[in-house]
């Protein structure tokens, strides 16, 4: 009895100090810049994957590794595939970039290939000497999500206007950032977006002295394309402790493959297209080659925090494909030890993007624990309506 007792007891031990030792967030942008560059091969050269690929599988065979050591070059590969065959590069930051805080305003001026982009950003600061969390909200200070939430915690909130960056619906070689970059006809807009809200980091960083931020405790959030938006900013930002992608659907965290077995939703072949690459519509009739799919586009943001809203109502939304893809990514942060970083709470019987009260416990958790650091608020969250769905089918690993 007293072996048994103390293994219990030594185990929890070791898994908090294993939960204390992985990061809640990164002083930069991508920790895996570094890393090798993947293969990247053509349509024809790429095997068939029926099910969800391993997170932790090496693309090219060379084997599998669950260490967080591991998952910087690991996470970089798939970051690099995602680019490569669904939305386009993410141009990194460039040389000439400065920013200045103009009364409620952040304003950012991006220069590259002798032309200047500028985006403004409407800040809403708190009472008091802080520094305060911060939230970048698309659209709005908060996305879609009740300010009062944001505002009762002393979380600053900062308006990301996505179409300074580029259009809802973009004309191809015609958007602002096109103007900067313009070899990058086919850079899709969950490249451009994302790339929009590390600019706004990085003049939140060059106006540290003059704003009272706290860089360590940043999030986004967005609802349905924008809610996409969040994710893939949460995902291709490590600067970013807390993601909050709510009802983002098809090409969000909804699985490609499992939305193809599903009914009338956003599957790879119905997508809006000026969101991604045109060549993604490749695979429109073989997702099973996609040597990825958007349960490793959620792994993206471990071993920070993630919370995903879902919304059964609204069919085109693929949610059973965000369960099925959310219990996938969730092995990833349960394998670091950090299973409580990750949540989704999947309901129905309310407006699109209009989160209603019974969710609200699942957010204000999720605030209190990554935005105000409380941690002994419990943010183990998998609330789904999926009972009878066997989501242990779509991977072995």
């Amino acid at each position: 009895m007293k072996t048994t007792y103390c293994l219990i007891l030594c185990t929890a031990f070791v898994l908090e100090l294993t939960a204390q030792s992985v990061p809640l967030v990164y002083a930069v942008e991508n920790t895996g810049a570094d890393c090798p560059e993947p293969s990247l091969p053509s349509l024809a050269e790429l095997p068939v994957v029926a099910t969800l690929p391993d997170p932790f599988a090496a693309s090219d065979g060379g084997g599998r590794d669950t260490t967080l050591a591991a998952w910087r070059c690991r996470r970089a590969e798939i970051l690099a595939e995602i680019q490569h065959y669904e939305v386009g590069q993410k141009p990194p930051r460039p040389e000439d970039i400065s920013a200045e805080v103009d009364g409620d305003t952040l304003r950012v001026s991006i220069t590259e290939n002798g032309k200047t982009l500028s985006l403004a950003a409407g800040i809403t600061l708190p009472d008091g000497a802080g520094p305060f969390p911060a939230v970048i909200g698309i659209g709005w200070g908060t996305g879609s999500l009740p300010k009062e939430l944001f505002a009762e915690r002393n979380v600053a909130r900062i308006a990301f206007n996505f179409t300074q960056v580029m259009a809802h619906q973009q004309t191809r070689g015609e958007e602002p950032i096109n103007a900067l970059y313009p070899d990058r006809i086919d850079m899709g807009a969950y490249s451009a977006w994302p790339w929009g809200v590390s600019r706004l980091i990085d003049g939140l960083e060059l106006v540290a002295d003059e704003l009272p931020i706290d860089l360590s405790r940043l999030s986004v959030t967005g609802c349905s394309f924008a809610g996409k938006m969040a994710l893939f900013a949460g995902a291709f930002d490590e600067r970013i402790a807390l993601t909050i992608a709510q009802e983002p659907g098809g090409g969000g965290g909804a699985a490609w493959r499992v939305s193809e077995t599903l009914g009338e939703v956003e599957t790879l072949g119905r997508t809006d297209y000026r969101w991604f690459k045109e060549d993604m519509r490749q695979f429109a009739d073989q997702v099973d080659k996609l040597p990825f799919d958007h349960h490793e586009l959620m792994a993206l943001v471990a071993p920070r925090a993630l919370l995903v809203f879902g919304n059964t109502d609204y069919e085109w939304l693929a949610d059973e494909a965000l369960y099925v893809s959310a219990r996938a990514a969730h092995e990833v942060w349960k394998t670091f030890g950090v299973g409580d970083r990750f949540g989704f709470s999947i309901n129905g019987g309310h407006g699109h993007c209009q989160l209603p009260e019974e969710q609200w416990p699942e957010l204000e958790a999720f605030l209190d624990r990554f935005l105000l650091g409380k941690e002994s608020v419990d943010t183990k969250v998998t609330i789904h309506p999926f009972a009878d769905t066997d989501y242990r089918e779509w991977y072995s690993w």
